[in-house]
């Protein structure tokens, strides 16, 4: 079975980070995401969904530092469904996302403006957020890049023009 939610929006509230007895992080907030889109009858309709999202261990404690309501992040995760008694013996339920990837899609600049940029330190190799965003560790299998280009091993002498074996009616112009 396959389940795995992509989402991109702002954050709707800060974060709230909580540790289990085992000492693990969890952090929780809101996503809101927006589609625009045409009626039948012609009218353009905004729908913006709201959707709890939840980040375990080192992940939720960088997110708490960088991010703030309004933040701008994609994430990545498996949908849960999430049930309860209320206060009043009512049954209750919603769904909500387990992050396991997320992307900063913030820049530096607007990080400074929140007040929530810094670098970190001693944190194991993770890295302060940048216009091209902080990519969680993936869990699991990670497939090797495709077609990584490889550099000529010798390089060509110089004022050597390399021959091409092609014949003229190949040429598209």
């Amino acid at each position: 079975m396959f389940n795995k939610v992509i989402l991109v929006g702002n954050l709707t509230r800060d974060i709230e980070l909580r540790y289990t007895q085992g000492g693990m992080a969890i952090a929780k907030t809101g996503i809101a995401t927006n589609r625009k889109f045409k009626k039948q009858s012609g009218e353009m309709v905004d729908e913006t969904m709201f959707i709890d999202i939840t980040f375990f261990g080192r992940s939720g404690e960088i997110a708490n530092q960088y991010l703030r309501k309004g933040s701008k992040v994609l994430v990545e995760g498996r949908l849960m469904l999430e049930q309860w008694t209320d206060q009043n013996g009512q049954k209750r339920s919603k769904h909500s996302v387990n992050v396991e990837e997320m992307k900063m899609l913030d820049g530096r600049g607007d990080m400074e403006q929140q007040g929530g940029y810094g670098a970190p330190t001693g944190n194991g190799g993770y890295n302060a957020p940048s216009s091209q965003g902080y990519n969680a560790p993936q869990q699991g299998y990670n497939p090797p890049p495709q077609n990584a280009y490889q550099p000529p091993k010798q390089p060509m002498p110089e004022n050597t023009i390399p021959e091409i074996d092609i014949d003229e009616d190949e040429i598209p112009f």
